[in-house]
């Protein structure tokens, strides 16, 4: 079993430099919501009806994105981008927001969380406009089963996406899958199978309380345990050898087994992995201590953690007036040191002990994940 590690003593004086927090954990993983609208309605993150969208003028625009990434990179330590929703393809300037990234940072690594939905048509652009590669939710492969949880019949577009990115090289291309007990968590084995048979990287992600209906409850949660339990009925896995560095996703190395299908160089001999899979278990076994994540929201709050309560507006920095004698670089400064002050606040650990929401330090947030940014 992974160890926890949730357990922390901050350190003695607020930090100077970089988005470091009392407890010595440095954010360098920027995720940046750009819309809270989505194409989907999946029963874990939103309600049936869908929610009250933000206004369009309350969105970041593409130039304040640019600045804020800029301003992440050159003063705060910034290493990689994720841009995510909602649903990010839903903005029509992306290709925009893509390039201007890349234009100012050639290095920095970008990519996007996406249901995949319209992803094939833009694919290619995307990557010439500088994207590295994707991450795509797929919590089924059965049409009845996908129709149930996204409340949407779109799971030929959702593969037409994922075949979309692998041509167009946005690799390695990842999957994300959420099991819902009783309802998608006997898949398991296979959208393991079939994500090794195409070359791409499967995780599953335990359902977090983070749903807009605030149904969650710990018996319908799928454990990392149960999971492991599932996949070694047709493979064997064991753990993969690379450190994992701050990454949400604990790393397996997946072997033939006795139930792995024939075909496709899933069976064989030789004791060479077939691939990986990756477990993100944020509940059962928390990964706080090592968290290198900040968050900013559609309309521009900085967020410590998925569960925060307490967000920091950069907003009115982006657009309100300079102030006499004041530069646009005085203004970054700005930002970035309310930045700073947003993550130095970040609590140890989210509040959920590893037998599930028993902890009295624990308060579902109001936002969804959908309003957040994943």
């Amino acid at each position: 079993m992974p160890a926890l590690r949730t357990r922390l003593e901050p350190s003695p004086a607020a930090p100077s430099r970089g988005l470091v927090d009392r407890f010595g954990r440095r954010a360098t993983d920027l995720r940046i919501s750009l819309t809270d609208k989505c194409n989907l309605r999946c029963t874990y993150c939103m309600p049936a009806a869908g929610m009250q969208w933000l206004p369009q003028p309350d969105l970041l625009t593409a130039a304040e994105i640019h600045r804020l990434v800029r301003v992440g990179v050159e003063q705060l330590g910034v290493r990689e981008l994720r841009l995510t929703g909602g649903e990010p393809l839903i903005r029509p300037d992306l290709e925009e927001i893509v390039r201007g990234v890349r234009r100012q940072h050639p290095g920095l690594p970008i990519s996007i969380t996406t249901n995949a939905i319209g992803l094939d048509r833009r694919a290619r652009g995307l990557k010439d406009a500088g994207l590295s590669r994707v991450n795509v939710s797929l919590d089924s492969l059965d049409p009845e089963t996908f129709r149930h949880l996204a409340r949407r019949d779109r799971l030929g577009d959702v593969i037409e996406g994922i075949e979309g990115a692998v041509a167009a090289g946005l690799g390695p291309v990842k999957l994300n899958a959420v099991l819902m007990r009783g309802i998608n968590d006997a898949e398991a084995p296979g959208l393991l199978t079939w994500a090794l048979e195409r070359g791409l990287s499967l995780r599953f992600i335990e359902q977090m309380p983070l749903d807009a209906d605030h149904g969650w409850t710990r018996d319908g949660m799928v454990t990392a345990q149960e999971i492991r339990e599932m996949l070694s009925t047709r493979f064997t896995l064991s753990p993969h050898p690379a450190e994992r560095d701050g990454a949400p996703a604990e790393l397996w190395d997946v072997r033939a087994g006795p139930g792995t299908p024939s075909g496709r160089g899933l069976s064989g001999s030789d004791d060479r992995p077939l691939g990986t899979v990756g477990i993100i278990a944020s509940v059962t076994e928390p990964f706080c201590g090592d968290c290198k994540r900040t968050r900013i929201t559609a309309e521009g709050e900085v967020r410590s953690c998925l569960f925060s309560h307490e967000e920091f507006g950069l907003r009115d920095l982006l657009r309100d007036p300079l102030e006499t004698g004041e530069s646009e670089t005085d203004r970054d400064h700005r930002i970035a040191d309310r930045w700073r002050a947003a993550m130095w606040i970040k609590p140890a650990a989210h509040g959920m002990d590893h037998a599930g929401l028993d902890s009295t330090d624990f308060v579902q947030p109001e936002r969804s994940m959908s309003a957040i940014g994943g």
